[in-house]
């Protein structure tokens, strides 16, 4: 190695050091903290004890913890949905049209809109009172109003739509980026050759934003399944369970029980549960078992 390559070297390094020492800190270290203690009984009370892999086993075998799982991979199904309407918009919103900034950012606002506002303002429009069940009682098409966070049959569904709502945009703009990354020359060679606007978004644009689709599938289904703050701000993880996901479950063991140690084993099975569906997601979209024309 030259002298200016090490001098390069060197640099760059001393450049990233302060990157590291954060992540060491911030973000390594509570990891290892965290898997230790996933090992033992510990809480406020008492010193930590250790257990083998009793924590591990009382999760298996617990009920609430089976529900919180079962909902968290239910919320898995608003994935194709929330990437299929953000390629809807972006593919509207990659247009030379007169007031299409001011429709990105529309569409951009509610990602820069903290989660607690967003949820409690559309707790007010679940609520049986709020303004959804007067436009549906409006027009007739219910005959009472629906409590959606309270009733077990529409909570998690209503908790999901505001989640799909939010990131609607995120993924749009990740989306668009993609999309204006495509070369024009391909989509116009597609047109000459006699395809039409669906033809060219199917056999051009789709195949060659397959990587967008990957990266935005994957940061999706791993927020789905991390969920939290609505769920936590509108229903609590009720009516009798039917909203507790995984996130929340950990919360209250955590900060409501104080069982620190068994928090930490059930956070490590929802990262094993969250790295598998990685792993599933990127072989198939990288190895063709999803196609998109």
């Amino acid at each position: 190695m030259t002298a200016l390559r090490r001098q390069q070297a060197i640099l760059a390094y001393a450049l990233l050091l302060p990157a590291f020492v954060f992540l060491g800190i911030f973000t390594f270290y509570p990891m290892v903290r965290g898997l230790i203690a996933s090992f033992h009984e510990w809480s406020v009370l008492a010193p930590p004890r250790y257990l083998g892999l009793d924590n591990f086993r009382e999760a298996l075998s617990d009920p609430y913890f089976k529900i919180a799982m079962t909902n968290s991979i239910k919320y898995l199904l608003i994935v194709p949905v929330i990437q299929v309407l953000s390629i809807a918009l972006a593919v509207l919103v990659n247009r030379e049209i007169p007031g299409v900034g001011f429709f990105r950012a529309a569409y951009y606002l509610p990602v820069v809109t903290p989660m607690v506002t967003v949820a409690i303002t559309w707790g007010w429009i679940f609520d049986s009172s709020g303004v959804l069940n007067y436009i549906l009682l409006s027009l007739g098409l219910i005959k009472e109003p629906i409590s959606w966070l309270v009733n077990a049959k529409t909570a998690l569904g209503s908790v999901m739509f505001v989640t799909m709502w939010k990131g609607l945009g995120y993924y749009m703009v990740m989306y668009l980026a993609g999309l204006q990354s495509i070369p024009k020359e391909l989509e116009e060679a597609a047109v000459i050759d006699g395809a039409n606007g669906w033809q060219v978004i199917r056999h051009v644009t789709m195949p060659l934003l397959r990587p967008s689709i990957l990266i935005c599938s994957t940061l999706s289904a791993m927020a789905a399944l991390r969920v939290f703050d609505e769920v936590f701000v509108m229903t609590q993880g009720g009516p009798m369970g039917k909203t507790l996901v995984a996130g929340l479950y950990i919360y209250q063991q955590a900060f409501e029980s104080y069982r620190f140690g068994y928090a930490a084993a059930v956070s490590l099975i929802l990262g094993i549960v969250v790295m598998i569906f990685t792993v599933i997601n990127f072989r198939a979209m990288s190895r063709g078992g999803l196609r998109y024309y």
